[in-house]
């Protein structure tokens, strides 16, 4: 299939109620003639903007279905997906035969994606790797349990064998493990520790993006406030009991200290809310940073074969270091003004 296709479906008046992504899921399977799809791979598509419902996208595959709805399913042409070694230096924390744990740098994709079919942490692996991986899910490939994004620097691991990666991946599913990131974040709070329990969704309009919502996923962020820098920003703490896609970035902008750098999520201070040149130019520094200031900085687990306790913590890099020194300088210069 070199083009998208599109598929037309009907639902009967005298359905019962139903969710999109299973309605959809069983005519599929029940029509020889239609490509065969799993329903995460329908959810996917759905979620992806790919279901018009009644002449409307929806990208909600929980969308109740009432009867004599009309529905367009639109399948993109395929990707290619077998990603080819590439010699791409890997920080390496820890490696044995079940896992490798790393320091992952920001700019780096996680996985081959359109617009980003190499020079991934796919690659790095399956190069660094080699006969190591013993195949998972029938592909000789790594096995990402979970992933940061591109411009998210630090701890990250993957799986080498199909039990490692199995066990793994059901420790992430039930949050058995320890994680904590270092935020720069825009502003100073009220209080030092917080705990924010707001459900993620992802947003109705711009599908690249979540947000808040009442009717998202559960999610709490655990933030403790270990350095201010009065008045742009402060250093953050960041612990998930969660781990829903952007939670920190989403979480920390719903309580207005959003992350500087973030594109999405972050809200830069203005220029006329500084008092001084001194500010003005410190803020300018911030307001530039080309990333968001956001740092796995440390995870813990138990190992998912031997169950030895497990526990990687890197340092800021170097950039979000730098930045935070020099606006430490222009507190310290205002002051002696």
């Amino acid at each position: 299939m070199n083009k998208s296709l599109q598929i037309a479906f009907t639902v009967a008046h005298d359905v019962q109620t139903d969710r999109l992504d299973r309605w959809l899921a069983n005519q599929i399977s029940t029509d020889a003639t239609l490509p065969e799809l799993s329903r995460s791979r329908l959810k996917n598509l759905i979620l992806d903007g790919q279901v018009i419902l009644n002449g409307k996208i929806f990208n909600d595959p929980s969308t109740q279905l009432r009867g004599g709805e009309t529905i367009t399913l639109t399948l993109p042409p395929p990707v290619a997906t077998t990603p080819k070694p590439e010699n791409i230096p890997l920080d390496v924390l820890f490696e044995d035969e079940h896992l490798i744990v790393i320091n992952k740098p920001a700019g780096i994709v996680t996985h081959p994606a359109p617009g980003s079919p190499d020079g991934t942490l796919v690659n790095a692996l399956l190069a660094h790797c080699g006969e190591s991986l013993t195949g998972i899910g029938g592909e000789k490939r790594p096995g990402i349990v979970h992933r940061l994004d591109k411009d998210t620097s630090g701890v990250m691991m993957a799986a080498k064998t199909e039990k490692a990666h199995h066990r793994l991946t059901e420790m992430f599913a039930a949050h058995d493990l320890e994680r904590v990131y270092t935020a720069l974040v825009w502003g100073v709070p009220t209080m030092r520790k917080q705990t924010i329990d707001a459900p993620i969704a992802r947003h109705r309009r711009e599908r690249k993006k979540m947000c808040v919502h009442e009717k998202g996923r559960h999610a709490i962020t655990h933030l403790d406030f270990i350095r201010t820098l009065p008045p742009l920003a402060s250093l953050a703490k960041c612990q998930l009991e969660t781990g829903r896609t952007h939670q920190i970035r989403v979480h920390t902008a719903h309580i207005g200290h959003g992350i500087i750098g973030d594109p999405s999520y972050g809200r830069p201070m203005r220029a006329g809310q500084m008092p001084d040149q001194l500010l003005r130019s410190a803020l300018g520094e911030l307001r530039s940073f080309p990333r968001q200031a956001l740092h796995a900085s440390l995870l813990g687990f138990d190992h998912p074969i031997t169950k030895e306790e497990m526990r990687f913590e890197t340092d800021m890099p170097q950039d979000m270091q730098d930045l935070v020194n020099n606006l430490e300088n222009a507190i310290k210069m205002r002051g002696h003004l």
